[in-house]
């Protein structure tokens, strides 16, 4: 039979062993600096009192352990439709969450969890920027049914504490739970590892081997004499081959380690269908396992390169309720790796069908202009400024503008041409990247707030820009058709008033 949470219950008595390495981390973080003092000075200090100490500390640690343990509970409260959590070693503290604002619910299971076997559960809402709940030790199965159990809000205003999950229902749940609809292979995640972070790879090879340059640089101008036995005995060609290598082996380290911690964070990566939402497990070290209802998803966005285009693959990203920026980068779920049948598969359990683009919105080439101004005039201005007024060695370096003009030119170009919103009766589409193509997908209906502007020398051209803000973060797109923008916020301002989507 599933699970009562009717009375309130605590962890698996083996979570008493998680509690006192989490307690023991704490410790260890408080009183690092004695510790390190210990370490180095150890032949000074008296063994017997720094046993005594340890040991001392050891206990204090497994008493607070157990009284955490002790003290911890948690229950659904059907009165008041409400998780309440109660915890505290000497000041209690209860916590009720409503029901109704739990946005989401997440399985995880660290490196430590998984030898003890046991699983932590976080209760997420869209109100705060920290986690409201967190269970530190159940069971797997114990934390299934309590994730389903506060997702269920239709099944919990009914009867929450009382009510009974079948042998049948629990049976059919571990088994949708162990027949994933779509798997993430292992070639998939490898493929997404060499074909993305393209910028961080360049940007620490750009960083890495200007600091070599800069160091032989200065090498040569303390020793003149040390410059010129050394360049009697190295080949030019010898020189050129080295760097062309090192650049190589450089680039190869940068893909392994890209691809390493794509398969260490998402290896496993299954999506199952529980009762119209998504269930999605991945971790190899570090399992996490977290639900997807469609209703409060806010930004769905499908992403994809020139490489994995020729792959078959691409990457999505789905945003829930936030609170902040910060949290909203940490609260992005991540799909790498589909392919486009499985991309369908999840925007038609998502959406209920594969959203159309519709009207399509260009930006005026002004946005060009002022994008190839801000990214490469001012650079330029300031270069020249410096290296006139202040710094003449700067020039030295002149070599490097046209390649910057160039590079940064050619990205503006493909920013500009890639840059569009489509404009459907049921979606919001937005088209940016250069490299990596975007597409943000919202519904009006999902939309919080609107911000339009125009700037007063924009109104004979009739170009303004406008901003989409929803609970996921906002979408925005600059020097559009300023009439078709203002004509459609009217019309997704009506739709936002006359829905009655429950996403939050």
């Amino acid at each position: 039979m599933g699970a009562d949470f009717s009375q309130p219950q605590r962890q698996s008595s083996i979570g008493i062993l998680v509690m006192f390495f989490y307690t023991l981390q704490q410790y260890a973080r408080a009183l690092w600096p004695m510790i390190v003092i210990w370490i180095f000075k150890f032949d000074e200090v008296n063994k017997l009192y720094f046993f005594v100490g340890m040991v001392a500390i050891f206990v204090s640690i497994g008493v607070v352990s157990y009284l955490k343990y002790l003290n911890f509970t948690f229950f659904l409260d059907a009165e008041n439709e409400e998780f309440v959590i109660t915890d505290g070693v000497l000041n209690k503290t209860k916590t009720a969450i409503q029901l109704r604002k739990i946005q989401q619910v997440n399985i995880n299971q660290s490196f430590l969890q998984k030898l003890i076997g046991v699983y932590e559960l976080d209760v997420d809402t869209a109100g705060s920027n920290k986690k409201e709940g967190a269970i530190k030790a159940v069971s797997h199965e114990l934390a299934l049914e309590l994730k389903f159990r506060l997702l269920e809000n239709e099944e919990l205003k009914s009867a929450i504490g009382t009510e009974e999950t079948s042998l049948e229902e629990t049976e059919q749940k571990l088994f949708e739970a162990a027949h994933p609809f779509i798997k993430i292979s292992f070639l998939s995640l490898l493929k997404v590892g060499v074909t993305s972070n393209y910028g961080r790879s360049i940007a620490l090879l750009v960083i890495f081997f200007s600091t070599i340059y800069e160091n032989f640089q200065n090498f040569g101008d303390e020793s003149n004499v040390y410059k010129e036995k050394v360049g009697s005995y190295i080949d030019k060609n010898l020189v050129l081959q080295t760097i062309l290598i090192s650049i190589a082996f450089l680039f190869g380290i940068v893909l392994v380690i890209n691809v390493i911690r794509i398969v260490f964070k998402y290896y496993n990566y299954k999506i199952t269908r529980q009762r119209g939402s998504l269930l999605l497990s991945f971790g190899l070290l570090n399992t996490k396992s977290t639900i997807i209802k469609p209703e409060k998803v806010q930004i769905t966005t499908i992403r994809r390169n020139y490489f994995q285009k020729k792959l078959g693959i691409l990457e999505m990203k789905i945003r829930q309720a936030t609170s902040g920026e910060k949290e909203e980068r940490k609260s992005v779920i991540e799909i790498p790796g589909c392919s486009e049948n499985e991309r369908d598969s999840i925007l038609k359990l998502l959406f209920h069908q594969i959203p159309e683009k519709g009207v399509m919105l260009l930006p005026n080439f002004r946005k060009l202009i002022f994008s190839i101004f801000l990214s490469i005039g001012l650079p330029l201005l300031g270069f020249m400024a410096i290296g006139y007024w202040l710094e003449p060695v700067f020039f030295e370096y002149s070599y490097v503008v046209p390649f910057y003009v160039v590079i940064i030119g050619l990205i503006q170009y493909f920013k500009f041409i890639n840059n569009r919103l489509f404009i459907h009766d049921n979606f919001i589409i937005k088209q940016s990247g250069a490299w990596d193509i975007s597409n943000d997908i919202i519904e009006p209906s999902k939309i919080q707030a609107i911000t339009t502007s125009q700037l007063f020398w924009h109104k004979k051209l009739n170009i303004g820009s406008i901003t989409l803000h929803t609970a996921g973060g906002n979408i925005a797109f600059q020097l559009g058709n300023y009439l078709i923008l203002k004509q459609q916020v009217n019309l997704w301002l009506y739709k936002i008033e006359t829905s009655d989507s429950n996403w939050m």
